[in-house]
């Protein structure tokens, strides 16, 4: 018997999404349509290099939207990343933020907007109770985002991951108008993108599709998002990965991108709370970190998530609807995606295992998980995901 009095949520959706190849001949429009006249583009040193940035930034120049560029974001940003672009976002007299890149770099941008009329110190925002509360919703500049990458979803969410390096610590930022006003999701600037990243960036997407999925709160419409999108995850990624030139599997993996991050309201969890400071001490990648720890976790969370994943395992039209099933699959999945089994296999060692489940446990995430954490099962968690022991 359900409960009524627990059929309840706050839902919000994403913004407006201008989606398919060649779309980034509007990024101008797409900056006037929310009133920028003097954007700033923030991105990463290694796409800043690349043609795409640079024949962006021309075009705005030539229709009269002189553009500047901040290109010192780290490939899991810091704090003081944020620090520098919002200087370089003042002293330019910029109204604007073009967010481009993947997760990192529309992280860090998203964040640079949101300080950019603030006056309080990043970290007093940090997503810990009603922190978001303080800041000043009209100090945060408007958005456009245009990902690169089929992973976070960042361009579709209102939060950002930042690594506090005094406390060697990833923490999370939210507030409502860090939703991009404007996002260009064009595949073509995500063909090429090399396997390893395809891989690890499509994972990403995944887990957000499954964590939400199993999260318990009540949300059917992110539940459904969660769904399909792991099903694109499922038909496509393996095409994406073979031939990165596959423009119909780069589009589709654009779109299972943002649907995770979409469905990922619903919650999070273990996966995400332990890939966290996996990342922030060891500086693996987050996309990487997240396909590793995911069948552990979802082993973890069985006796209480098995209905939703042999449902999972219906729409996906797996041989059986069976959690094994779904688990084989996810498990070969991997395998041919190259990703390896353990996380010792990308050199993380099991000497800090108390330091990782505290701060597993008291990252947000860490609350939206099935089953209920403590440190004890986060230590057994990590160290199952160091060694391998699925």
């Amino acid at each position: 018997m359900i409960d009524p009095t627990t059929l309840r949520g706050d839902w919000n959706f994403p913004t407006h999404m201008r989606f398919g190849p060649g779309r980034i001949l509007e990024l101008a429009a797409a900056c006037s349509a929310v009133g920028m006249t003097r954007p700033l583009l923030v991105t990463d040193p290694g796409l800043a290099a690349l043609p795409m940035v640079g024949e962006a930034i021309a075009r705005n120049e030539t229709v009269g939207l002189p553009t500047g560029l901040f290109s010192d974001v780290a490939g899991n940003p810091v704090g003081r990343n944020v620090d520098d672009g919002a200087a370089v976002y003042r002293a330019g007299g910029h109204d604007g933020i073009i967010a481009f890149g993947g997760g990192s770099a529309i992280d860090a941008a998203k964040t640079i907007a949101l300080m950019a009329g603030q006056v309080r110190p990043l970290w007093d925002f940090e997503d810990q109770g009603n922190n978001w509360q303080r800041i000043d919703p009209s100090g945060v500049a408007p958005i456009v985002a245009v990902p690169t990458t089929a992973g976070t979803g960042s361009e579709t969410g209102r939060a950002a991951v930042i690594i506090d390096e005094d406390a060697r610590a990833k923490k999370i930022v939210f507030h409502p108008r860090m939703m991009p006003f404007e996002v260009i999701s064009d595949p073509e600037l995500t063909v090429g993108l090399p396997p390893d990243l395809t891989a690890a960036t499509g994972m990403d997407a995944l887990a957000h599709c499954l964590e939400a999925l199993c999260a318990p709160s009540f949300h059917p419409m992110a539940e459904g998002i969660a769904l399909e999108g792991a099903r694109l995850v499922h038909d496509w990624l393996p095409r994406a990965y073979a031939d990165g030139m596959d423009l119909a599997a780069r589009a589709h993996m654009l779109v299972a991108a943002s649907m995770g991050s979409t469905a990922f309201q619903k919650g999070l969890g273990a996966v995400h709370s332990i890939s966290h400071p996996v990342g922030a001490i060891y500086g693996v990648h987050h996309g990487l970190a997240n396909a590793i720890v995911l069948p552990y976790v979802l082993r973890f969370n069985r006796n209480v998530i098995e209905d939703k994943i042999c449902r999972l395992a219906r729409v996906l039209a797996l041989p059986e609807p069976s959690f094994e099933a779904a688990m084989a699959w996810l498990l070969d999945l991997r395998e041919t995606l190259n990703i390896p089994h353990s996380l010792g296999a990308v050199g993380v060692p099991d000497d800090e295992a108390d330091r990782v489940a505290a701060a597993a446990l008291v990252d947000p995430t860490a609350a939206g998980n099935p089953v209920a954490l403590d440190e004890a099962s986060l230590k057994r968690l990590f160290l199952d995901c160091v060694h391998g022991n699925l």
